[in-house]
């Protein structure tokens, strides 16, 4: 068995296949959470996942789980509605708040939140510095669901969701996959873990070299999308883009 290698910040990340031996792909511990950290990680397909108390641990799993854009499935429910919702959707407005949500909003399984103090803190600076983005959910002007990512080149590396009515984080990733090629220049997003519900969303496994020979790919394409924009109902976007939910 390989032994975890422990980091100072600074060090470069050890080899992806050293992480093998764990199935969740624990890789190694320690370095930073610094913007230039952040960055060489995601470029090579590794993130930060560890709780209050712990190290800072680094994961890069096998199989990937991986969704293609055009590959999202949208149920009957969600693109019933879809059509009919007065909601609003804005992008890179409430970027602090959408990661706030997602840290505190309770989930099936799961006693506490990885998305520590500090881990909010260090996505915010990564946000300020132009790499991660959110995409926020509004009814009445009110916050009810987003998601929120890490964007390089054309792959985004979706980090959480949340919603606080139904079908709110699906209309989030839904959006996102709907304007990848037109909006937001993507033709990857990553969704790290496999779970049941990413797969009934389209989202399938990929093997890490194969999903690491993508990204080497994709991540050096320069990426022309469009971010920051105020909100707008989703009617408007529906037109303005000439998509049929």
């Amino acid at each position: 068995m390989v032994a975890l290698v422990w980091l100072d910040p600074g060090d470069p990340f050890p080899p992806t296949r050293n992480a093998l031996d764990d199935p969740d792909g624990l890789l190694c511990a320690g370095a930073d959470l610094s913007v230039d950290t952040l960055k060489r990680a995601y470029s090579r397909g590794i993130f930060p996942w560890y709780s209050d108390g712990q190290p800072i641990l680094w994961w890069t799993p096998s199989p990937r789980m991986v969704l293609v854009p055009e590959n999202f499935h949208a149920s009957r429910s969600l693109r019933k509605h879809l059509r009919k919702s007065d909601w609003h959707i804005s992008i890179d407005q409430q970027f602090e708040a959408v990661v706030t949500h997602c840290a505190n909003t309770p989930r099936d399984g799961q006693p506490g939140t990885w998305i520590t103090d500090e881990m909010q803190a260090a996505y915010l600076d990564f946000h300020q510095a132009g790499y991660a983005h959110s995409i926020e959910v509004l009814e009445d002007g009110q916050l009810v669901g987003g998601l929120y990512g890490v964007c390089l080149g054309q792959v985004f590396f979706g980090e959480s969701m949340f919603s606080h009515a139904d079908n709110a984080s699906k209309t989030a990733l839904w959006f996102l996959c709907a304007l990848a090629a037109t909006r937001f220049d993507i033709r990857l997003v990553d969704c790290q873990m496999q779970t049941s519900h990413l797969a009934t969303l389209g989202a399938s496994p990929m093997p890490r070299p194969a999903f690491e020979q993508q990204l080497d790919v994709l991540q050096r394409q320069p990426n022309r999308g469009q971010w920051a924009t105020p909100s707008q109902d989703l009617a408007s976007w529906l037109r303005q883009y000439r998509l049929e939910p």
